[in-house]
C-alpha cells in the first residue's frame, strides 16, 4: 500500500527539482502531489503554469505565513545563490536574498516534513571562512547548525557535478538533504556520460553577421570549436578581438604589442611605480611600455606611440589615467571603488569586455558546455553545418536534462535566464531516490500520506 507524496517547490524556477523528484517516484510507482510553489518572477511563472497543473502560486515567501502552508512531507528549495557565488559580492547572509535560508527554515521549523532537498552553489561551501585551512566557512556550518541540532533533521550534503549524470555540461552544485529518521548517501552515484553532439538539433538557421563574417575570414568551422572570444585573460582558446580585426584590421606588430601589453599592465610592480593600490589591468604609459615593447625595444618611440595612438582610434586601446582605491564608511559598512586619479599621468590600457562581443564562446560538439550561466547564455553559440547559430531553447533544456516534453513559452532572453538558473534534473533524479531509499528503510506512515513501507525500487 503506498500513499502519496506530498511536496512543496520554492524558489522553483523552471521546477527541475520537482521533476527530478517527480519522475523518480513515478518509476518506482509512488504517487507525488505538489501543494505549493513558490516564485517571483513573473516570466518564470508564466513557464510553470504552462508545463504543470493544479497549483498554488505564490510570490514573496515573506508574505508566506505559517498557518496558511498545508501539511507536506517534502520541501524543495534552490534557494537563491548570488550571495554566495564567486561570480557575485558574496555577501552571504548580510544579503538580503541571502537571509532566504531562514525562511525555509522558519517553514522546516512549523511544519516538520518528513524531509527536504536544497540546492545551492558550489561557493556557499567555503563562505566566510573562519580559517583558511577550514573545509566549510561559517555559513554552511549556521546553514548544518540548523538543520541537524534545532531541526533534528539527519542531513547529508555533497558538492555533485553534472557531467556525471548523463548531461554534457559540467556544472557543481552543493546539495543538502535531509530525512527525519535516516541520513541519504550521496556517495558513489554510477557515472553516466555524454557530450554536445548528443543533444544538439542540425539544420537551424546559422549566423550571417559582420562578426562571424569576421570570424570565418581568419577560422575554419573546426578551428573554432571550443574557442572564447573575448578582451580577457585567456589561454590558447582564446580569440581576441584584434586576432580578428573586428574594430579595425591590426598589423602583426599591433597585435604582438597587444597581448605583450595584455599581460604586463597585470603586473605588480607597475602600481608600485605609478603610486596606486594594485588592481588587475593598469594603464601603462608609453615610457613603461618601451621597457617591454616586441623584440628588445624593436620600435623607436616614435613608432611604438604611432601604433599605440592608432589603436586607440581604432578603440582597442583606451588612453586613460590610472585609478585609485575609494574607500567610503557607511552604515551599512566599508564600501570601495576605483576612480580616475588625474594627479597621476595617462597611460594606454586595454578596452576590456567579456560580454563585449556578439559571441563568447563557440561550444565544442565533441566536449562538454561548461557551466551555463544566466549571463552568458545568449553569447554562446554551436556549430551548425559549416556555421554556427545560438542554442536553441529545446536543446538548452537537453543540456540541463529536461525532458523534450518541457516547454519555455517565453521570450528568449527571459529563457535564457530561467535556464542558467535552474537544475540539472538527472542529477535530482539520483538525489531523490536516495531519498526514497532512505525513507523506505525508515518504514515510516505519517497519518494521510506516505512514507512508504511498500514502495518497491
Amino acid at each position: 500500500m503506498s500513499k502519496k507524496l506530498k511536496f512543496i517547490d520554492l524558489f522553483a524556477g523552471l521546477g527541475g527539482i520537482r521533476i527530478g523528484f517527480e519522475q523518480a517516484c513515478k518509476e518506482r510507482g509512488i504517487e507525488t502531489e505538489c501543494l505549493l510553489t513558490s516564485e517571483i518572477k513573473p516570466y518564470a511563472i508564466q513557464t510553470l503554469k504552462y508545463n504543470h497543473q493544479h497549483e498554488t502560486f505564490i510570490g514573496d515567501i515573506f508574505q508566506l505565513k505559517n498557518e496558511d502552508i498545508p501539511d507536506f512531507d517534502f520541501l524543495f528549495a534552490g534557494f537563491p545563490c548570488q550571495p554566495f557565488s564567486a561570480g557575485g559580492k558574496r555577501n552571504g547572509f548580510a544579503d538580503t536574498r541571502g537571509t532566504l535560508f531562514f525562511e525555509v527554515e522558519r517553514i522546516l521549523r512549523y511544519k516538520k516534513p518528513q524531509g527536504f532537498i536544497l540546492e545551492n552553489v558550489e561557493g556557499l561551501v567555503k563562505h566566510d571562512l573562519e580559517n583558511k585551512k577550514d573545509k566549510i566557512g561559517r555559513t554552511l556550518k549556521t546553514i548544518l547548525y540548523k538543520l541537524e541540532e534545532e531541526l533534528d533533521y539527519q542531513v547529508s550534503w555533497k558538492v555533485l557535478d553534472s557531467v556525471n549524470f548523463g548531461v554534457p555540461q559540467s556544472r557543481k552544485r552543493i546539495f543538502i538533504v535531509g530525512t527525519k529518521k535516516n541520513k541519504v548517501s550521496l556517495d558513489n552515484f554510477n557515472p553516466t556520460f555524454k557530450v554536445l553532439k548528443d543533444v544538439l538539433e542540425n539544420g537551424k538557421e546559422t549566423m550571417d553577421t559582420y562578426f562571424t563574417k569576421k570570424l570565418f575570414s581568419y577560422f575554419s568551422i573546426k578551428e573554432l570549436y571550443g574557442k572564447s572570444i573575448k578582451d580577457k585573460r585567456g589561454g590558447e582558446n582564446n580569440i581576441h578581438s584584434w586576432d580578428i580585426g573586428i574594430k579595425g584590421k591590426c598589423s602583426k606588430e599591433q597585435i604582438i604589442l597587444l597581448n605583450k601589453l595584455f599581460k604586463a599592465r597585470r603586473k605588480k610592480q607597475w602600481a608600485v611605480e605609478i603610486g596606486i593600490d594594485w588592481m588587475d589591468g593598469m594603464p601603462l604609459t608609453l615610457k613603461q611600455i618601451q621597457t617591454f615593447a616586441p623584440a628588445n625595444n624593436l620600435f623607436e618611440s616614435s613608432d611604438l606611440k604611432e601604433l599605440l595612438d592608432d589603436l586607440v582610434d581604432k578603440g582597442y586601446l583606451k588612453f586613460e589615467h590610472p585609478k585609485k582605491l575609494v574607500k567610503e564608511v557607511l552604515e551599512t559598512g566599508i564600501v570601495t571603488s576605483r576612480v580616475y586619479d588625474e594627479t597621476k599621468p595617462k597611460g594606454y590600457n586595454i578596452v576590456t569586455g567579456k560580454l563585449s562581443f556578439e559571441i563568447n564562446k563557440i561550444l565544442n560538439p565533441d566536449d562538454i558546455a561548461p557551466t551555463l550561466v544566466a549571463t552568458d547564455m545568449s553569447k554562446i553559440v554551436v556549430p551548425d553545418g559549416e556555421g554556427v547559430r545560438k542554442l536553441t531553447i529545446k536543446e538548452g533544456l537537453r543540456i540541463f536534462g529536461y525532458p523534450d516534453s518541457y516547454k519555455i513559452p517565453v521570450k528568449a532572453n527571459f529563457a535564457y535566464d530561467l535556464l542558467g538558473n535552474t537544475v540539472v534534473v538527472p542529477v535530482l533524479k539520483a538525489i531523490a531516490n536516495r531519498v526514497l531509499d532512505a525513507i523506505k528503510i525508515a518504514k515510516t506512515i505519517k497519518d494521510n500520506s506516505l512514507i512508504a513501507t511498500e514502495v518497491t525500487a
